[in-house]
């Protein structure tokens, strides 16, 4: 039996037919990739970050920052209308899980109150696995 996930309106076997093991794992089973290995962790290229899953454009790289967590870590969304929260428990801590709104792929955790010396106190630590740059200048708004 099929079931329906929210947004673009797949139903969980398609993504199997557009997502690469690794991807799926990540994506749709909530998984991590190991830090410093994805292909984002570290890169200042100017551009957009979108869902790997349905190029939802989720963050820029002017709220990208080097918190040497081994993930890309953003201040921000793009637009808060782009990301869903979702409480996590599930390593015996509270957590904020981080989704794509569009397609409700897992995309990583926000944590708060870390220190770190951007604009929200934020730190959107996000696999590289479930994004996508798309290379451009961006505007800063």
């Amino acid at each position: 039996m099929s079931e329906n996930v929210p947004g673009v309106g797949k139903i969980a076997k398609d993504w199997k037919s557009v997502l690469n093991p690794a991807e799926y794992e990540v994506l749709r089973n909530a998984g991590t990739e190991r830090p410093f290995t994805g292909e984002y962790w570290d890169t200042t290229t100017e551009g957009v970050y979108a869902c790997r899953a349905c190029g939802t454009e989720l963050f820029r790289s002017s709220e990208k920052f080097s918190s040497h967590c081994g993930w890309p870590s953003f201040f921000q969304p793009l637009a808060e209308d782009r990301v869903r929260y979702l409480e996590d428990d599930s390593l015996g801590m509270k957590r904020v899980e981080v989704r794509c709104a569009a397609c409700d792929s897992h995309l990583g955790h926000v944590f708060e109150g870390e220190g770190y010396e951007t604009p929200t106190d934020l730190r959107y630590c996000i696999n590289s696995i479930s994004l996508r740059l798309e290379e451009r200048a961006v505007d800063q708004d």
